[in-house]
């Protein structure tokens, strides 16, 4: 499986509306605005290629032989979870091969949220930005909490409608979203040994960074470009060094620019728009003001102290 943001081309199937998936699927639609899909009970299929206008979760039974995530196997073979958000195209590439599918989906239109307090706090739950190897594996117990919240919300869609239904769905999702959340809180913890690879790789990444010149021809290093060169996406990353460090990817960059800038501080007669011009920065005063927010003095105070 994998999934990416790009241009709908003509191999692409557009999936806008949750009847439309529902049709692609092959099952009824109860529900114009979220749907819970059993994998188990839908036909076989081979490859292909959707862009999503929904939101979609999808619980996948895959056995820990099957994918593998970078060059370490799954840590869990008790189910997987993937998240896609609106805007993004998932596919499966089968190589050819019939697949017949195992789990369940849910699926739910951003309509379904508008207006309420899930709505405005979609975004935090950032996990939907992450790739497909940043799925999050579940244990045994996890995967019982996430059926039964798939359960509350199907009940929910199979009762007629009533002025209580969108109420209770919506807070039914948003339970589901608060135990991912907690279930990859799990997850960060549990890879530690894989996340302070991460961090090593992180640091030689901004040390080389320096060294090399980059900043002065590329500017200053970005969180997205690090993520890059670490084969993450930019919100896993960021939400992985935020567990590790207690401190945002943005800030252990600017710290270690300050570590730089410090060095070079030092060296007799340097001037400073030449530091600032070397660490990345187009502008000296960009660089003066970044530099007294974190150490409290200018550049020019700090040599003069030191």
């Amino acid at each position: 499986m994998y999934r990416n943001k790009q241009n709908i081309m003509e191999d692409v199937r557009k999936i806008e509306t949750v009847r439309q998936y529902n049709d692609e699927m092959g099952v009824d639609t109860k529900h114009p605005l979220i749907s819970i899909v059993n994998f188990d009970e839908i036909p076989t299929y081979m490859q292909f290629r959707r862009y999503m206008g929904l939101y979609c979760v999808f619980l996948k039974n895959i056995k820990c032989g099957d994918i593998r995530y970078g060059c370490q196997p799954y840590d869990y073979e008790d189910g997987t979870l993937v998240f896609i958000a609106p805007g993004q195209v998932y596919g499966i590439d089968s190589s050819g091969k019939i697949i017949k599918p195992s789990g369940r989906a849910l699926v739910f239109h951003p309509d379904m949220i508008m207006g309420t307090q899930l709505r405005k706090r979609i975004k935090d739950y950032t996990f939907f930005s992450y790739d497909v190897n940043e799925a999050l594996h579940l244990s045994k117990k996890e995967r019982a909490i996430i059926n039964d919240c798939f359960d509350k919300i199907e009940n929910e869609i199979d009762l007629n409608l009533d002025k209580h239904s969108k109420t209770l769905i919506v807070s039914n999702i948003e339970l589901f979203l608060n135990y991912c959340m907690r279930f990859y809180d799990r997850q960060f913890i549990t890879r530690t040994h894989i996340n302070t690879d991460i961090l090593v790789r992180f640091e030689r990444l901004l040390s080389d960074y320096f060294t090399s010149g980059k900043s002065q021809v590329i500017g200053l290093p970005t969180v997205t470009y690090c993520a890059e060169q670490l084969n993450l996406s930019p919100n896993y990353f960021g939400d992985l060094i935020k567990k590790e460090t207690g401190n945002t990817a943005l800030d252990y960059i600017q710290t270690k620019l300050i570590e730089e800038a410090k060095e070079k501080i030092f060296i007799p007669n340097k001037p400073i728009n030449e530091i600032a011009d070397e660490l990345g920065f187009k502008y000296q005063q960009h660089f003066s003001r970044l530099f007294k927010q974190k150490v409290g003095m200018t550049p020019n105070e700090f040599r003069n102290l030191n």
